[in-house]
Formats: structure tokens, C-alpha cells, sequence
């Protein structure tokens, strides 16, 4: 008999005594860490769609193709009563899932013929059936109450009449050599698409097909493009008219002032209901037609302002605010199908709740919510169940029902849910300091994977945009904290002066003081997070996008307590960019005019008034298709850096707006940005 080598017993003792350690170490210990690879295996969820019926919902499932630096949009349904997703799309890109009513039928968007088309198919992805082939092509898909008809939106040429009048401009742009662009007006890009000849129009067609219909005829965008929330258009219950969002103002581009307007489906003159300055969005008809609810803003020219909840009557036109005494902002909202009541989601504190609102008027009550973040909230016939998605700062959105007498929401769509089994995923933790002029501002936080308590971190803090925005108890795919947290990191993310969420003083604080208040802010976070026991004060760095690259910009020249800066998107120069962007009602509103009226407050609040301070490392990233924070902000930066002697570093995506979306490019900015703080940050070894 052979003689077995001591090592080689040791050996197998040894791999036997890790396999038992493996069995009876915590479940956390065996998780793997959250990466980008790990995000982008994701399906994400989207626009949920409860059958009349109140039995099935549709909703859209995204998919990542990495290797092809693309994406695919399919649509699913899933039983209320629960059961197993099944896909009824396979082919092209298929979004906006919509019910024909007293039918077993979908409408939905689709490019399986070549381009995006109005579609319907059987609720099991039988039956498919085109229904429009325009060269201005479809979206936004809508359908009456009583199954006749569709609405949606194609961009077409204002000066045509017909199909055929249209197709051959489209075809007569595409084949044209030259492709300069010709301009007389302001607003003539926005976010990330130049305004060409074409203009947006509500057009209508039978859900059986035949002629399209334009309802919205002119020189002008219907809807206006939008500032956030529910759709911008809807269709009366008994399928007579159309009520729908846009700005008459004769300078789109420095106003706020989108009104609701009317129109009957059989097309002609459209009246106006909407009365208020500000902006007036997201119409919505009672199930019972006798009523009109909106979302309204009081203040012209600044879209930061409160959003509140109006009903109006339609036979008599008289109108009220519900959450007048409502300190927060109403997101979206729905109908109880009896009509006696309206349901809206409110933003709080980094969270959002679901409340409930007589029509009539009187106190509100809150319904759902608080912990996380929910919206689209639907209800079955019966008023007894509440369809919604759901999502977390450590959970992806989801479809999710729950009853109305209460109880712990169902997931019915379970997207993630075995993949996300595999990895740790940390809780979002709070916390509260108080900052300038003793506000409270609050913050959320993230500890690394296998949190050891008694070793110290590299701490980077995340500045959000907006700056009317917030962190919150909610999943993101572009600054996810998971993904940073895995790289070794505690994650910080502060609220201050300007977040939404915490009362419109608290918000409103930021105008005309982009570096005053809201600094100060986040610099007693950071004081706070010095004083911590995990956190290594010889290793801050911070991160931010849009207004929170403004801020990092601010802080190159205000601050030597980080050794690392991210600049994404950033504001660098004020006037510059007042004459770059294009939504000119928003630097009017920030800094009281442009910089020819006012220069004090550009010059004082302009981070390139600061270069000389500049000496933290900063990683510049910004796209070429960036029309809000044009990309000339970014290059000017990175030349100031360089110019100084900064460690610094330039990352311009010719292909990308203000969002880096593509899969590989997304996959190079989780790199840079992690390669770039790890690197600044890295601890020095001991002598």
C-alpha cells in the first residue's frame, strides 16, 4: 500500500474544515459583492398597466446587452392573483402597454416593422395587428374608455396636411446632402435632440385601424415637452374629447406656462381650462367624466415650485386646490375607479407615501408607504386591491400589489428576485446634522460589503443634481451606491439646502445661492462624518452630476478636504452656460436674469472665478449631446486643472446627452469613476 503524504492529509483536513466553516458562516459571507456586472444582469421594470378587468398586469421588462452596447424593451403580464411573468413580445422594441377596453386586447408601441408604430395584439401575444405606418412614426399610445379609439403622439410637419405630405419631407430630409441648420428662435434644442421642422402633435385613429387624424394642427409641440410626471394628455371617459398640455408663450424658452387645453375627437377649435402662471401638467378625467384633476404649479417661470393636486368640475368649471396646505410635492396620482376619491404619491424626507384626498375637498390620509419609494398606483374595479411599483436603495423597481385594508405588499413581478438572491446588498441607513442657519439637512448612507467595524474607510460623498432634486430611499442605475459601496467605499449622501422633500422653503433656500448655504450643508455633513469610527477623515472624496458637478467645481476652489473630485456634467462657468443651455426660464429663475441684468450673482456664485484654489485631483466627465449642461463647461474645467497643475483627467462620450445610458459606456464611467477616487484615495503605506 502507497504512503500518503502528511501534506497531503493536512490538506484535505483543511478543505474539509472551510467547507464547514462555509455552512455555518453568516449568509452574508457567502453573497458576492454588488458590481457593474452584477447591475447591468438586472431586468428592469417599467410602465405597469392594470387590465380594466382588474385580473392581469402588463408591464415592460428591459434587458442589457453589453456585448452589443444596446438594450431591448419587451412587454409581460402577470396575474393579480399571482402566478409567473410570461413574455408576449419577443421581437423589436416594445414599450407602452395599454388596454382596450371591453376587449382581451393590447395596444402598445413597437418597431418589429422597421420603425416605432401603434400596435394591438391578444392579451397572450396573439393576433398581432399594425395599425399606423407613418414616416413621422408613433408613440405614446393611449385608448379610450369605450375601446374605439387610440391617441398618441407623432412628430410631423406642421405645413402638412396628409401622409403623403409628410413622408416625402421625411424622406426629402434624409436624402438631403446638407445638413446645416437654420435657425430663428430660441429653444432650439433641448436635453439631447436639435428642434428641427417637425413638431409634436396628438393624432388619433380608430383602435381597428383606418385614417389618422391630426387633433392638434399648428405651429407649436402638443404636448410641450414636460417637466416630469404622469402623461401630459387624456381622453375623456365617454370618448368625446381630449384634454392635453402646451405652452402658447411666444418664447418657449424662458417660460414655464404650459396650459391645459381641450379638444373634441372629431378635431376643430381647442378651449382652454387651465388659468394659473406657473405650469399646469399630467390631466386626468374622473372614471365617472364629471371631473378634471391636475397638477399645478402657482409660480411662473420656475419649475422647482410646489406641484399641487387640482380638481375642477367639468359642468360648471369651477375648480380647487386639494393640497393647498400640503408643504410637499405631488408627484402623480390616480382615481378611485367610484370617482369619490383621488390617491397621490407625495415625496418625503427621501421617501415617497401614497395619500388619499376627497374629491370634494378635506383632510388627506395616508394610505401606503414612507419606507421606500412607490408610484404608479392603480386600483382593481372593485376599489379593493392597489397595483404600484416599489423600489429601494437596495431593491430594483418591481410590480407589487397589496390590499386596501392593508397588509405587507406582494411582488407579482419577482424580476430580480433570484439574481439579487446571489449578492449583498447593504440597507440604506440615515442620519440628520444640522447645518447652516441650523437647518436640519439629512443625509442617507451606505456601508461596503462585509462591514468590518473596526477598520476605517475611505468615505466618498455624493452630490445630487437638480439642484431641486433629492437622494432617497430609491434604486438608480447611473450613480448606484451599491455598485460604489462594493468598491470599498462608505457612500454619503447628503440633502442639503435646494433637495426636495423637506418643504418648498428648504428647497427654494438654493436660488441665488449656488455655493452659500448648500456648501455649508454638506460641509457639516462632512464634519460629521469626520467624527465617525469607520470613517477615515485622510480619505473624503466626492462625486456629482449636473448641479452636483456645479458643486464639486465649487468645492475645488472652496475646500482642501477631499483627495479626489468626480465632475460630471458639471456648471463650471455661469454665463457661459446661461448663453449655452436651453431652458433659459431656469438660469432667470436661479440667479434673478441673465447675465446681462444681473452679473453680481453669475460672477459670485461662477466656480471659474476660483481657479487659482484649484488643487484636488478631478476626474471631468461630460457628453458632447449634453444640451442642458453643454459640454464647452466641461472642456473649460479640465483646461483650468491643467493649466494649474491639477492631477486631473477628461472623459467626453460623443455619443451621450447629459445621462450616460449606453451598456459600454456605462461600464466605462462605473470604471473611471471607481479606477479615479480608488486611486486618490488609496492609504499611503506606513514608513
Amino acid at each position: 500500500m502507497a504512503r500518503i503524504p502528511v501534506r497531503s492529509v493536512e490538506s484535505r483536513v483543511m478543505r474539509t474544515l472551510l467547507v464547514l466553516a462555509l455552512l455555518v458562516s453568516p449568509v452574508w459571507a457567502q453573497k458576492l459583492p454588488f458590481t457593474f456586472d452584477a447591475m447591468l444582469k438586472i431586468d428592469r421594470v417599467g410602465e405597469p398597466a392594470l387590465s380594466p378587468d382588474g385580473k392581469v398586469v402588463a408591464y415592460t421588462l428591459r434587458k442589457m446587452d453589453l456585448a452589443g452596447n444596446t438594450s431591448s424593451r419587451q412587454i409581460f403580464t402577470v396575474p393579480v392573483a399571482g402566478g409567473m411573468p410570461k413574455a408576449i413580445t419577443t421581437e423589436g422594441n416594445n414599450d407602452r402597454p395599454r388596454w382596450v377596453p371591453g376587449t382581451n386586447r393590447l395596444a402598445f408601441i413597437s418597431t418589429r416593422s422597421g420603425n416605432s408604430q401603434v400596435w394591438t395584439m391578444e392579451a397572450d401575444g396573439t393576433a398581432p395587428q399594425q395599425v399606423t405606418s407613418l414616416a413621422t412614426e408613433a408613440s405614446g399610445v393611449s385608448v379610450s374608455s369605450d375601446g374605439r379609439l387610440m391617441v398618441f403622439v407623432s412628430e410631423v410637419y406642421p405645413d402638412c396636411a396628409d401622409e403623403a405630405c409628410n413622408q416625402a419631407k421625411v424622406e426629402a430630409e434624409k436624402s438631403n446632402k446638407v445638413k446645416a441648420r437654420v435657425i430663428t428662435g430660441l429653444l432650439y434644442r433641448h436635453w439631447d435632440s436639435w428642434q428641427g421642422a417637425r413638431r409634436k402633435h396628438l393624432m388619433i385613429v380608430a383602435v381597428a385601424g383606418g385614417k389618422v387624424r391630426d387633433l392638434t394642427p399648428g405651429n407649436r409641440d402638443v404636448p410641450t415637452f414636460s417637466l416630469g410626471g404622469p402623461d401630459d394628455y387624456a381622453i375623456s371617459p365617454d370618448g368625446k374629447e381630449v384634454s392635453y398640455i402646451t405652452n402658447l408663450d411666444p418664447d418657449p424658452a424662458t417660460s414655464t406656462n404650459s396650459d391645459l387645453f381641450a379638444v373634441s375627437v372629431d378635431g376643430g377649435e381647442s378651449r382652454k381650462i387651465s388659468l394659473s402662471p406657473g405650469a399646469d401638467v399630467s390631466p386626468m378625467y374622473s372614471p365617472d367624466g364629471k371631473y378634471l384633476a391636475w397638477r399645478m404649479q402657482e409660480k411662473a417661470g420656475y419649475e422647482s415650485d410646489r406641484w399641487r393636486l387640482v380638481v375642477m368640475e367639468r359642468e360648471t368649471g369651477k375648480s380647487q386646490v386639494l393640497t393647498q396646505s400640503l408643504d410637499r410635492h405631488v408627484q402623480s396620482f390616480t382615481w378611485l375607479p367610484d370617482s369619490t376619491r383621488l390617491f397621490y404619491v407625495v415625496e418625503d424626507r427621501g421617501r415617497t407615501n401614497v395619500q388619499m384626498v376627497p374629491v370634494a375637498g378635506g383632510a388627506a390620509r395616508i394610505i401606503l408607504g414612507g419606507k421606500t419609494h412607490v408610484d404608479d398606483v392603480q386600483f382593481t374595479p372593485d376599489g379593493k386591491t392597489m397595483v404600484f411599483s416599489q423600489n429601494s436603495g437596495s431593491t430594483p423597481l418591481e410590480v407589487f400589489k397589496v390590499p386596501n385594508t392593508g397588509g405587507e405588499p406582494v411582488n407579482l413581478s419577482n424580476a430580480s428576485t433570484s439574481l439579487l438572491e446571489k449578492y449583498q446588498l447593504t440597507p440604506l441607513e440615515d442620519f440628520t446634522v444640522e447645518g447652516a442657519d441650523k437647518a436640519r439637512v439629512q443625509s442617507f448612507l451606505m456601508k461596503p460589503p462585509a462591514y468590518d467595524a473596526s477598520k476605517k474607510y475611505p468615505v466618498l460623498f455624493l452630490i445630487h443634481g437638480g439642484p431641486q432634486g433629492a437622494w432617497g430611499q430609491s434604486w438608480s442605475f447611473r450613480w448606484n451606491p451599491q455598485v460604489l459601496a462594493a468598491a470599498g467605499f462608505v457612500v454619503v449622501m447628503p440633502n442639503p439646502r435646494g433637495s426636495t422633500g423637506y418643504g418648498q422653503k428648504f428647497t427654494d433656500d438654493i436660488n441665488d445661492d449656488w455655493g452659500g448655504k448648500v456648501f455649508d450643508d454638506v460641509m457639516a455633513v462632512v464634519d460629521h462624518v469626520a467624527k465617525q469610527p469607520w470613517a477615515d477623515p485622510d480619505r473624503f472624496a466626492a462625486a456629482g452630476g449636473s448641479y452636483g458637478g456645479y458643486l464639486v467645481n465649487w468645492m475645488l476652489g472652496h475646500t482642501d478636504r477631499f483627495k479626489a473630485f468626480v465632475s460630471h456634467a458639471g456648471v463650471y462657468d455661469l454665463k457661459s452656460m446661461a448663453g449655452e443651455t436651453e431652458e433659459l426660464f431656469f438660469a432667470k429663475w436661479e440667479f434673478k436674469g441673465l447675465p446681462w441684468e444681473n452679473p453680481d450673482s453669475y460672477a459670485k456664485w461662477s466656480p471659474s472665478n476660483h481657479v487659482n484654489s484649484f488643487k484636488t485631483p478631478t476626474l471631468v466627465i461630460h457628453g458632447e449631446q449634453d444640451f442642458r449642461v453643454p459640454y464647452g463647461q466641461g472642456l473649460q474645467l479640465f483646461t483650468g486643472l491643467q493649466q494649474m497643475k491639477v492631477p486631473s483627467k477628461l472623459l467626453v462620450y460623443p455619443d451621450e446627452g447629459h445621462w450616460i445610458l449606453k451598456p459600454k459606456n456605462s461600464e466605462l464611467w462605473y470604471q473611471q469613476v471607481i479606477d479615479w477616487v480608488t486611486e486618490w484615495t488609496r492609504k499611503a503605506p506606513r514608513p
